[in-house]
């Protein structure tokens, strides 16, 4: 039986970090596998490419944590590799009076959980940064950019590969046996033909099925509250953008699930809302037209000049949400499993929103479970 030192499972933007960061390290024997034909397929691909600054997470959680080291650490990436992103800056608004409370507590979370360069702006500052756009106050975050997600992950593959990292796409884990010392991948090639091997180490970056992927390996996912559910996001395009002068990314106070349909400029020189969030069973990528209403009618609270007929369709994004449709925060797991008796499986589960953010901090994470 052929055998691997390391197997990650998923090749998203996270699993294609940890493999480029412990091939850095001078790990060998790497194997990342990934159902899709190619890597970024699902979640990674699918989102607002938004490098985020930490505002939002429970102040000492995973997610805040990771968000603020892994901030730091994706531009200093970007700036050294020369992949394409823009520190354009946020602006967090309340539209309405009744919604300041909102703002200054997001303020208040973001400090306690060590975000810095934040300015409260009243509403001549607003309107002098961003003349189109009507609210009663904001904060500023100028540390908050956006990246070209698909060149980012393209240079976690090449660099990988470069350095030995093997990559198998189109390929599915169907079974995951512990073994004494080891553990026994079976996995299901393209063809439809069944393969066995034997590596030391798992990783399992599975995004949506990440759950899944736990539970082959005699997890109870319900016991440990790794049970995942979907949570779709649907984008609309603004389809004339020049009729704009939004110049930085523009937030309304979060919602339970998600950060609210919000404006992003994208590198192209466009300008995307969304997403929004709703529960779903089975994924599926579809954006509804009928929602077009929606959209139109939360973003032009604070772009009163949007029109219904500037909004066109453009994607949707499906994220693994850990927390139950009623529940207001779940962090990450990022867990090695050895206290479960699974020495040297090691879980990354939940991952949705600041994980593109937190791509290279949770690698180092994973870096100091193996190392």
């Amino acid at each position: 039986m052929e055998r691997v030192d390391i197997t990650i499972i998923g090749a998203g933007i996270v699993g294609l970090a940890i493999g480029y960061k412990l091939s850095q390290s001078g790990k060998k024997n790497i194997l990342v596998i990934d159902q899709h034909k190619s890597f970024g397929q699902e979640t990674s691909s699918r989102n607002s490419e938004v490098i985020h600054a930490g505002l939002y997470y429970k102040p000492g959680s995973l997610k805040a944590k990771c968000c603020l080291r892994g901030n730091k650490l994706l531009y200093e990436l970007c700036q050294k590799h020369n992949i394409p992103h823009k520190k354009l800056g946020k602006l967090v608004i309340a539209p309405t009076k009744e919604e300041i409370g909102k703002i200054e507590n997001i303020y208040k979370n973001a400090i306690a959980c060590g975000v810095e360069n934040l300015t409260f702006l009243d509403k001549d500052q607003i309107r002098k940064l961003e003349p189109d756009v009507t609210a009663e106050m904001g904060i500023l975050s100028p540390d908050t950019g956006i990246i070209d997600s698909h060149a980012a992950m393209k240079f976690f593959y090449e660099t990988s590969k470069a350095n030995g990292v093997e990559f198998g796409f189109g390929i599915t884990a169907a079974v995951i046996r512990q073994c004494p010392s080891s553990y026994e991948i079976v996995v299901e090639e393209p063809d439809g033909e069944h393969f066995p091997f034997e590596t030391t180490t798992v990783i399992n970056c599975g995004g949506l099925w990440a759950d899944k992927i736990a539970e082959m390996v005699g997890m109870d996912i319900d016991a440990l509250d790794y049970r995942l559910r979907f949570n779709k996001g649907q984008y609309f395009r603004i389809s004339n953008p020049k009729k704009f002068s939004v110049m930085r990314l523009i937030y309304p106070p979060p919602s339970k699930n998600g950060l609210g349909i919000h404006i992003t400029p994208d590198l192209a020189g466009g300008l995307r809302l969304g997403p929004d969030d709703a529960w779903i069973d089975i994924i599926n990528y579809d954006v509804n037209e009928a929602d077009k209403e929606k959209f139109f009618t939360d973003v032009q609270s604070y772009l009163p000049a949007l029109m219904l007929n500037d909004l066109a369709i453009d994607t949707a994004g499906v994220r693994p949400k850990l927390q139950k449709p009623n529940e207001a925060f779940h962090d990450f797991v990022i867990s090695h499993e050895k206290d479960k008796r699974l020495e040297n499986f090691i879980n990354l589960i939940g991952i949705e929103s600041p994980g593109l953010t937190s791509c290279l901090a949770i690698a180092e994470m994973v870096e100091g479970f193996i190392l």
